[in-house]
């Protein structure tokens, strides 16, 4: 009897150890430029799985601004144990939703412009918006947001909707920074000159500018560092404009409704880390969150600096930006 009960004991077991083995799939919602084979994410994914011994697993969205519609549509029956791509344009709203929780991490190594002390969202790097073009193409490019603004028409430029893209938002709030109650006159004067308007920024950059469809595109001051370590050329370069330039913090937060919050915490923490950062600066092309040292890359020395680094409390972003985008689609559509 015994003997028959052993293959019946070993029959049930085996499924379930085999099972008990798998190891834990940690989903993450990003945007193309993180995920894609040239970014950071295939090598972060690689680092991360050797730390944790787990799976990570990335939902790949067309936007900063997609990601938070679909955590928005999805609620809590979201998959999503982390949402990376969000940024100081959206993060308040996204906080809105209430599907966020707090990390619980130390924030200490961050190497910001500004000081950040926020329990639900972890920075992984940040940039300055700023018009790049083709060398090429123009020989002088427009000096501010002003001579870019009064520019003759034929010049033509290539943006993000700040509805689906942060850049798109950010060049919103760089606008209203810059110009207050008068930068929907300023849009006006600025729409003739906008040759397309993109859902996402890999959309614009790739498609179009790459394609020499237009000699300038709403991108980073950080872009250039890209072409010049990867494709050995100063072809294109970033405008360096006098009123400044806007600062984007693009940060990662934990989704409270996961079942995977101890693993989400690890890799939040893993974000802070050499072996995440170093990853940052040629692959994601921003600054990297905290201080590389020598880890970091020459060609930065090479970049603009901005005279003065825009910004806005993320708080109140929220409290403007659907006035701004509504002021913005009367201004292209008058």
């Amino acid at each position: 009897m015994f003997s028959r009960l052993i293959p019946a004991l070993l029959a049930v077991s085996l499924p379930a150890m085999a099972a008990a083995e798998e190891p834990a799939v940690l989903n993450v919602y990003t945007h193309p430029s993180f995920a894609a084979e040239w970014g950071p994410g295939p090598a972060v994914k690689e680092a991360f799985e050797a730390q944790c011994g787990c799976s990570l697993n990335y939902t790949v969205l067309d936007s900063g601004g997609d990601i938070l519609q679909r955590l928005r549509l999805e609620g809590s029956s979201t998959p999503a144990d982390v949402v990376l791509g969000l940024d100081t344009g959206t993060m308040e709203t996204a906080r809105q939703t209430g599907l966020l929780g707090r990390h619980g991490q130390s924030l200490e190594r961050l190497a910001l412009p500004v000081n950040w002390d926020d329990d639900t969202f972890v920075p992984y790097d940040w940039g300055y918006f700023a018009f790049v073009y083709d060398t090429e193409q123009l020989q002088e490019p427009p000096s501010s947001l002003e001579e870019l603004v009064k520019a003759p028409d034929d010049l033509k430029i290539i943006i993000q909707d700040p509805r689906t893209s942060t850049p798109g938002l950010g060049l919103l709030l760089w606008m209203h920074t810059v110009y207050g109650d008068e930068a929907p006159a300023k849009w006006q004067q600025l729409s003739n000159k906008i040759l397309a308007t993109t859902q996402s920024w890999s959309d614009g950059y790739f498609s179009l500018f790459m394609n020499g469809e237009a000699p300038m595109i709403l991108s980073y001051s950080t872009s250039p560092a890209y072409h010049m370590a990867i494709d050995k050329t100063d072809r294109y370069q970033a405008a360096r404009f006098n009123e400044g330039h806007y600062l984007q913090v693009e940060v990662a937060a934990l989704v409270e409704s996961s079942d995977n919050k101890t693993l989400a915490r690890e890799f939040l923490d893993f974000m802070l880390t050499a072996d995440f950062q170093r990853h940052i600066p040629l692959k994601n092309v921003m600054y990297p969150a905290v201080d590389l040292g020598d880890e970091l890359p020459d060609v930065f020395d090479k970049l603009i600096t901005p005279s003065e680094a825009l910004y806005i409390d993320p708080a109140k972003v929220a409290t403007i930006r659907r006035q701004l985008v509504n002021d913005w689609l009367d201004a292209l559509t008058d």
